[in-house]
Order: structure tokens, then sequence, then C-alpha cells
């Protein structure tokens, strides 16, 4: 070992610890409560506001993560509960075909818009620009806006709508609803 190795082992790792940022006690149990309302545990919502840069202002579920179907175009009395606890979020929902997305918005009262979801046969762009051009339609900011599916191909949703990122249903109805 060369002369001073550990005096610049110490001093660097010093300047990395001071280096991390730390938020205030305030900022924190603001957070906590946020991700309460939106019925997401703390790891999680802060993971993705890390990610983004900002807090999230609407979901926007997959029908697979609604587990809706042909035959099923309700979502299920415990999902819908959690839908409608999260408060101060937008809820929307893509469905795939053949499900009709104006059968599914007159079924599902808890979700605020529904539009059709990408195809399977749609480029990389072409899905982007289905999903951006339903977040302008709502007024909703891309990058507010976290992507609840199932499928490797919705989780690309994500990166094609440039989102605040994507979770998994398990991730979010495995919370138990923030109810008044």
């Amino acid at each position: 070992m060369e002369r001073g190795h550990a005096y610049r082992k110490f001093c660097w790792t010093k300047a990395k610890r001071d280096l991390v940022p730390t938020l205030p006690l305030t900022i924190i149990k603001m957070r906590i409560a946020r991700a309460k309302e939106l019925g997401l545990d703390y790891k999680t919502y802060a993971g993705v506001r890390t990610t983004s840069g900002r807090d999230l202002v609407a979901f926007l579920y997959s029908s697979n993560a609604l587990r809706l179907t042909r035959h099923v175009v309700q979502i299920n009395d415990t999902q819908a509960a959690h839908i409608q606890a999260v408060q101060n979020c937008g809820k929307l929902a893509m469905v795939h075909a053949p499900l009709d997305a104006k059968i599914v918005a007159d079924q599902n009262m808890c979700l605020d818009a529904v539009t059709p979801a990408p195809s399977l046969m749609d480029s990389w762009s072409a899905t982007g620009n289905k999903i951006t051009q339903f977040l302008r339609d709502q007024n909703v900011p891309r990058a507010g806006v976290l992507i609840v599916g199932e499928t490797a191909l919705e989780r690309e949703w994500s990166a094609a709508g440039k989102t605040a990122g994507f979770v998994t249903s398990d991730q979010v109805f495995a919370q138990p609803s923030s109810g008044n």
C-alpha cells in the first residue's frame, strides 16, 4: 500500500457521507402522508418521486392490472374501493382490445377517463404518441403519471410515454387503502 492510503480513504468516506442529501423530518412526514393518500407504501412512492423529480398527479391503469376481460368489464370490489380511496390524484385507464373503452368507463365510475390501449402492432413511437395524446387530453403532465400494469409490454409504456414510472398491480393493490 502506498503512503497515506488510510487517510485518503478516511477523507473520501467522509466526503461521500457528507454528500448524501438528508430531508428534513417535516418533509418526510409530508411525503409519508402523501403516500398514504395515494394508497402506496412509502418506499414505492419515494422511489417514484426521486426518479421522476415530482409528485404523482395520476395513475394510469392497464386493463390487465384491473383484471378486466371480454367477459368481466367491471373492476372487482377490492380494487374499486382502493381506487376510490386514492385522494388528490387522477385515475385513468387504458384497455386492451377487445374491450370497449366506453363500456369500461360506464361500468367503472371510480375511473376518471378510459381509452383504448396501444396495440401489439403499434411501433414504439406510436405507443408513446397514444399515451402522450391521452394524457394531454386529460390535462395531465406525463412526468407525474405512474403506470400500473402487469406485462413487459405495459412496462414499456412508461419509457415510450416518458411517464414517472411503472409498478405492478400487486405493488398498488396489496397496500391497504387509506379510507377516511
